[in-house]
């Protein structure tokens, strides 16, 4: 029985992605426990889901790696490409966490495709900046950027808050303000698609799913069992995904597709453009 489920999980992570273009890609990693040379170590699970052609979900690949490096990360996105991620055209957005290995492999490996850093992390990295007691306003001056209508909103909201923060907290105005860029890359793309892509949120249920399974076994005896279990659990997952709704409209995915050579229309200039106000610091 174990071989055979070796065989399916191996079938299904090696399968040629052709599916394509995959507009969008999420990469994300687990860390799991193994006994390896007489003792316990941590190793990451690699895993990478996308949204293909016809608008649905996809599991794209899973790997096995000692740790979060540039080396396994770009080893994981080679396998990738060699599998057809960009065959039938270019991955418009990758989003993920700010792991620098892993912004690398994506730089090294997707020429030209943009990266979207986690609004989750970001928030819980901006955190740890923030004096405490400053927080909860520092977060609801985030939390406005992402609640507004349009791209030409947001990137105003953001010059707003930028100019209440560099009067009272200078560090953590210059620590949004360096990552503006990794931030908002989801402007570039239809409101419609923004709450799929600015985090890595939407897989969480997938992460419990898997978490659910592995605390059952605690360690794992070898690497081959991780891929044996997380591989099982992504491939049922991947066939439940073909048989939910579209993730992403057709309509939609196509003006996203649009939108990698031809940029959306800012707001039109003739109306209003959507002024939110900044919070205020209380005492």
């Amino acid at each position: 029985m174990a071989a055979e489920l070796d065989e399916h999980v191996e079938s299904f992570r090696t399968r040629p992605l052709d599916g394509g273009p995959y507009t969008f890609v999420a990469a994300d990693a687990l860390v799991l426990k193994v006994r390896e040379g007489g003792r316990v170590v941590k190793v990451s699970a690699l895993v990478a889901t996308g949204a293909g052609a016809e608008g649905y979900r996809e599991i794209l690949g899973i790997q096995v790696a000692t740790g979060e490096t540039a080396a396994s990360w770009l080893s994981f996105f080679r396998d990738l490409v060699a599998r057809g991620l960009t065959a039938a055209g270019p991955v418009g957005l990758v989003t993920s966490d700010a792991h620098a290995g892993l912004v690398e492999a994506i730089g090294a490996t997707l020429s030209g495709t943009a990266w979207q850093r986690c609004r989750t992390h970001y928030a819980a990295n901006l955190m740890s900046a923030t004096p405490k007691s400053s927080w909860p306003w520092v977060k609801a001056l985030l939390h406005s950027v992402y609640d507004q209508p349009d791209a030409t909103s947001v990137h105003a909201q953001f010059d707003r808050v930028l100019d209440a923060l560099r009067e009272k907290l200078p560090a953590v105005a210059g620590h949004l303000e360096e990552a503006r860029a990794d931030i908002l890359a989801f402007t570039a793309f239809p409101k419609e698609v923004w709450r799929q892509i600015w985090s890595n949120n939407p897989n969480e249920r997938l992460n419990r799913e898997i978490r659910r399974r592995t605390d059952v076994v605690g360690i794992f005896p070898n690497r081959e069992s991780i891929i044996r279990l997380v591989g099982a659990v992504l491939a049922e997952q991947h066939d439940a995904w073909a048989e939910q709704r579209r993730y992403i409209g057709l309509d939609v995915l196509t003006r996203c597709r649009t939108a990698l050579t031809q940029p959306e229309e800012p707001a039109d200039q003739t109306q209003e453009v959507t002024t939110t106000l900044v919070p205020a610091l209380t005492a």
